[in-house]
């Protein structure tokens, strides 16, 4: 009788184990998701030559055309319908779809759902995985310097904070009561929601954010020894009127605050 006992312990243990590495597998399923900046072009030549001037390297040289700059991956899209905005890739979106449906009006795809959220941005949700190799890291090798995500101007922030749990991200700083909050998703992706009217700079909806600290005065004389057209140069952080800050612009209209912090 005491072995008998000892084997069904032995056995539970066994299982017990076993349903946990389930588990865990199962969620670790739930939890894939990646997140890539979409960016429209004109001319997918100029988009490229853009990027490749600062430093981005290629994941996908077609059908997509994919650059990276180690954290930040981007998607060039020359069709005429594509708009500035990010997609998000996952198996399924069902269970977000039905909370959106209150939120937002969805517009079927062929591989998922697009949406607007409240700043205009386009939001694609792709069902499949993202299919090209490549592992985020810590750093930004680019000439832009450090990339620390994407800042959103939205005229309903509750509204946009509420639409972005949804889809997974969690809230890391701020507050939607004080009209400044960030939020971080898959692959520690951080995306800014603020109110209008906070922003004295332009404001190009949406904006990749760059800080570099005491290194953005040798960022930015880097992007003009690349003859990168400056949209905005900022000197009202300073008493003695240095251009310490700047903001760029992508062929597809996507815009850059490059700044110290």
């Amino acid at each position: 009788m005491k072995q008998l006992i000892l084997n069904l312990i032995l056995i539970f243990a066994l299982f017990s184990v076993d349903l946990q590495g389930q588990n865990s597998i199962i969620q670790k399923e739930k939890s894939v998701m990646k997140i890539i900046i979409h960016t429209p072009t004109n001319k997918l030549e100029n988009s490229y030559s853009f990027y490749e001037k600062l430093g981005f390297k290629v994941i996908s040289k077609e059908n997509p055309m994919i650059v990276t700059d180690g954290k930040a991956i981007i998607e060039m899209n020359p069709d005429r319908f594509a708009r500035e905005g990010i997609k998000l890739f996952k198996k399924s979106w069902a269970q977000e779809v039905l909370k959106l449906k209150d939120l937002t009006a969805l517009i079927p795809l062929p591989n998922g759902f697009l949406f607007f959220d409240p700043s205009g941005v386009a939001i694609y949700l792709i069902e499949s995985d993202f299919n090209f190799k490549f592992n985020t890291s810590d750093s930004s090798f680019s000439s832009l310097g450090n990339f620390a995500g994407l800042t959103l101007e939205t005229a309903d922030i509750k509204r946009s904070f509420t639409i972005y749990e949804i889809l997974g991200f969690t809230k890391n700083m701020g507050a939607v009561e004080k009209g400044f909050v960030g939020l971080i998703g898959a692959d520690d992706f951080n995306i800014v929601l603020m109110n209008p009217l906070q922003s004295p700079h332009l404001f190009h909806n949406p904006s990749l954010t760059y800080f570099n600290g005491k290194n953005n005065l040798a960022i930015i004389k880097k992007i003009r020894e690349l003859n990168i057209p400056i949209t905005e140069e900022i000197s009202s952080f300073n008493k003695e009127g240095i251009v310490d800050n700047i903001i760029i612009k992508d062929p597809g209209g996507y815009g850059f605050f490059i700044f110290s912090d």
